[in-house]
C-alpha cells in the first residue's frame, strides 16, 4: 500500500498525566482522504503510560473498515513504540503476560487490545519527539491536557492503585511486636 493510497491512515497520538498518577487525558489525530479528526478523554485517576496507550487504542478503534488499512501512528512515548515495534508486547503475551525479567507486564488490558488492533491493520509506528516543532504532536497534547481537566471524568477500569504498603502479616513482624509472642 501507498501513502497515497486512499486505504492510508495517520495517526498522531499523545497522553497526559498530572500528577502521575493522577487525572489523564489523551488526544489524536486521525487524517484519513483528505479529512482530519479530533479525539480525546480522559480519566479521574490513571497513568501517563496507560493514557499513551489509550490514546492510540483509540485511533484504531475508530478506523471501522473490515478491510485492512496502512496505518502510521505517530507517539512520543518510547514506552508505546519501543515496546510494540520492537516486540516485546508479543512477546510478554507468549510468555503469560511476563516480562523478560519474569516480572508481570503492566497494562495487560491495554496491550491486549491493542495488539488485537494492530493484528487487524498493517500499522507502522513512529517515534516524534514530545513538545517539540511539531504541530500535530503538540495539538494531540493540547487535547490531552484539556480532556484531563474536565470535570466529569470517568474512571479508568483498568487502572489498579498501586498498594502504597505491603500487608503483613503476624508472622511477618519481629517477636517483640508479635502479640502472640513469635
Amino acid at each position: 500500500m501507498t501513502e497515497n493510497s486512499s486505504r492510508a491512515v495517520t495517526l498522531y497520538t499523545d497522553g497526559a498525566c498530572a500528577p502521575n498518577p493522577g487525572r489523564g487525558g489523551y488526544g489524536v489525530l486521525l487524517f484519513r482522504n483528505g479529512t482530519r479528526q479530533e479525539l480525546s478523554g480522559g480519566f479521574l485517576e490513571t497513568t501517563n503510560n496507560r493514557m499513551e496507550l489509550f490514546s492510540v487504542i483509540t485511533g484504531l478503534r475508530a478506523l471501522q473498515e473490515a478491510e485492512p488499512l496502512a496505518v502510521t501512528i505517530y507517539s512520543d512515548s518510547r514506552y508505546v513504540v519501543d515496546m510494540y515495534s520492537g516486540g516485546y508486547a508479543s512477546r510478554w503475551r507468549s510468555n503469560g503476560w511476563r516480562k523478560g525479567d519474569r516480572q508481570p507486564a503492566l497494562n495487560v488490558d491495554l496491550w491486549t487490545e491493542l495488539l488485537d488492533l494492530c493484528a487487524r491493520h498493517e500499522v507502522k509506528f513512529v517515534w516524534v519527539r514530545g513538545h517539540a516543532d511539531n504541530a500535530d504532536n503538540a495539538r494531540c497534547d493540547e487535547l490531552a491536557v484539556l480532556a484531563r481537566q474536565r470535570n466529569d471524568l470517568p474512571a479508568d477500569p483498568g487502572y489498579q492503585r498501586p498498594a502504597i504498603m505491603q500487608q503483613l502479616s503476624l508472622f511477618d513482624l519481629p517477636a517483640s511486636a508479635n502479640p502472640l509472642g513469635g
